[in-house]
Formats: structure tokens, sequence, C-alpha cells
């Protein structure tokens, strides 16, 4: 009995997914819910299972894009994986024609009127006679070999040029091949929501810079303590987590977002983290950030970091959020520009840490120094709360005590 496997729903939002790979074989034996394919959403990647035991038949294939409900592959009969084992394909049948009729074909052709024979053929070749230019004394026109003996090849004009030899093609040095591969539906709605962005929102970046020498100090103060305390490394992202969550509170604008003619506030921070999967840029959404400690935000980082690195975050990982961060300081990034997670109205850049010369109390020192970007929506933040956020939170990171105090 067969039963065919159709895609499931995976989400209320999503109507459509990519089979990115097959992990079992058409004609391989399969067990009841075992992993047999990977579909692709525009959100994250689904494991498909075999709903029974049994021989697999593919019906779709690898880079087919496939409604919700539309048929993948279907399961056929059951029992042993000895039973499944399809039988060896029939021999191709290959027609062997007889000698006999190869002459006979042979001579049907050598015999024909004005066709030369097969040894008259070979020394026309030789001299590099045409065979329509001599008269063959043959039966019916025939061309015999002392025909061909006797032919003279034509004579050279003396005003014909040579030819020349055609100009050798210029060799071109190094590889030169070209590489398709057609758009994941991550990638594909990644590009799509960013130029959305772009061309629906005023955006505009403000920066500013951050003294990294005073946290950088306590965590190499306290890094070995916290983590035998909490089994996780202090980090700069708790950090940087933290100083969003106080700021948030004094500006409630860059916390917001527009549906409509409206601005909905929100009383929460759920910070969503830009992390860099093999599939492409996923930003998962760490809950209630507000209320977390440094060791809480550290250890949900890294389950998000891990989850997101093989392909496993849900759509309820990934779902919301109402401010994000992006650390392009860990590809070496001095200084960029970043865009927007829509609906959300602005994006916190964290840099590399550089030491660069500073003036501090009238005196040049160097000091670990980190760029930081602020993109926002100019329709619902203005000015003076963007750069009134970004100087906050550049207070909270240069003087860590103000996090734990709230001041």
């Amino acid at each position: 009995m067969s039963l065919v496997i159709k895609v499931p729903p995976v989400g209320e939002s999503i109507s459509e997914v990519t089979l990115s790979q097959w992990i079992k074989k058409d004609g391989d034996y399969v067990e009841m819910d075992e992993i047999i394919a990977e579909l692709e959403s525009d959100k994250a990647t689904f494991e498909l299972t075999a709903e029974k035991a049994g021989t697999l038949k593919t019906i779709a294939k690898e880079g087919d894009t496939l409604e919700i409900g539309a048929p993948v592959c279907s399961i056929e009969g059951g029992g042993s994986p000895a039973a499944s084992k399809p039988a060896a394909e029939a021999a191709p049948k290959v027609e062997v024609q007889s000698p006999a009729t190869k002459v006979e074909e042979t001579k049907g052709k050598t015999y024909a009127a004005g066709a030369p024979s097969p040894a008259a053929a070979k020394i026309l070749a030789e001299k590099g006679i045409d065979s329509a230019v001599v008269n063959g004394t043959g039966v019916g026109g025939r061309l015999t070999k002392e025909d061909a003996l006797n032919a003279a090849p034509p004579a050279k004009s003396e005003s014909a040029a040579p030819k020349a030899a055609p100009a050798a093609a210029k060799a071109i040095a190094g590889a030169r091949d070209e590489r398709r591969e057609k758009m994941s539906s991550l990638r594909k709605t990644v590009a799509r929501r960013l130029v959305a962005v772009k061309n629906e929102t005023a955006m505009l970046t403000t920066f500013n810079e951050v003294d990294m020498q005073p946290i950088m100090e306590l965590r190499a103060k306290y890094k070995d303590k916290f983590k035998e305390k909490h089994g996780v490394g202090l980090g700069f992202m708790s950090f940087f987590t933290k100083a969003v969550c106080e700021a948030l509170k004094d500006f409630p604008s860059v916390n917001a977002r527009i549906e409509g003619e409206e601005i909905v506030y929100n009383n929460f921070a759920d910070i969503s983290i830009a992390v860099s999967a093999p599939k492409g840029l996923v930003v998962p959404v760490i809950r209630n950030a507000e209320s977390m400690s440094l060791a809480e935000i550290e250890a949900t980082v890294v389950e998000l970091a891990v989850k997101a690195r093989d392909s496993k975050l849900t759509i309820e990982e990934m779902s919301g959020g109402t401010f994000t961060i992006t650390n392009g300081g860990v590809f070496g990034s001095m200084m960029s520009t970043p865009i927007i997670n829509a609906p959300q109205s602005a994006i916190l850049g964290m840099h590399n840490i550089v030491e660069r010369p500073v003036a501090l109390n009238g005196q040049v020192v160097i000091r670990p120094i980190m760029y930081v970007a602020l993109s926002y929506d100019h329709r619902i933040i203005d000015g003076r709360e963007s750069v009134g956020f970004l100087v906050r939170v550049k207070q909270l990171l240069e003087d860590p005590a103000r996090l734990l105090l709230g001041v």
C-alpha cells in the first residue's frame, strides 16, 4: 500500500517551502519517523520524516518550491529492507547485425551506378581526387580500381595563392568558469525585506564611539569566576544588551513600531541578535531581555547561536523582536550603517575594537575604542532621541556600575 507524504503546515505566515536536500534517496528503505528530507522556508529549515516504514519513492526534486500540502514523496509497501531493494534492471537489448547483412548493405551501396568500389574510393582519397570528376568504365558507369589508378590529380593553378593559416587565438591565463546557483528561500526573503526597508522607511544612521577599557578590565577580573559559577563565558553581547534595555526605558520611541497610522509602544524589550548562519542571516530573539541577568543573557545567546549554526531555530524563536543588535566587529568591520530589521524602528551596530589615541583629562592616551552605529526610522524617531539613545548606551558601557545601579 502506498502512502503519499505532503508538505506539512509549518507556520501561519508560510505558504511555500523549498526542498533543500534529500537525506534518503529514491528506492531506499526507510523506517517510520526517520528523517528523509530537509524543507527550507523563508524563516527556518524543517525536517520531513517518514510517516511509515517502506520504500521511498521521490516525487519532488531538490530545489523545487512546493506549496503547503503539495506531494513530496510516497512510501511504498513495508516489510524488511531486503524486500524493498529494487530488482536489477534488465540489460538493454543490442541488435547485432550478421556479417551477411553488412555485406549486403555495403554491396548495395558499392555497386550503385557511378559509385566507386571500396578499392577505388581508397585510391581516389589518397590522391585527393573527387570521384565526381572521374569517368567510370565499369557496369552502369561504376568506378573501378583501374579507373582510380589511371586518374590524374587536378593541376594546381599557379595563380592560386596559398591560404593563410588562421591566426591562433590569444591564450587567456587563468580559469574563467561560471557557476549558477538558485537563491534559497531564506536568501530571497532577506533580499526582498532589505530592499523594502530601504524603500519604505526614512532611514538615517548616527555614530558614536565607546571606550571599552572599563568593560575589558571588568571581564578580565571576573571572567573566570563568572564562568565557574554560571557555566558560560562573559562576553560583550550581554553588556550591550543590558545597556540597550536600560536606554530603551528612557527613549521608548526607539522600542516602538509603526502599524498603519498608529505607533505601537512596547513596555518590554525583546532583543533580536543578528547571527550569521550557514544558509544566511538569521535573527533569533531574546525574550524579555530587560528582566535577565548578564549570565542569563549569555546563556541564551549561546543557545540561539548553536541552534542557528545547526539550522535548528524554530519560527517562534525568530518571530517578533522590538530592537536588534548586530555585531560586525567579529568579522573585522570598523564602521557600517546597518539596515533596520522591519517592522522594528532601530538597530544598533557593534564593530571591532581598535587601540586609538584619545584625549583624556588633557592627556593623549591609548584606549581600546569601538565605533557604534544606530540606524533608525526618522518617521518615528527624531534626531534628538536617536542621539540621546546612543549617548545613553555609551555612558552605561563606559561606566558598567550604572548597569547594576540603574543610574
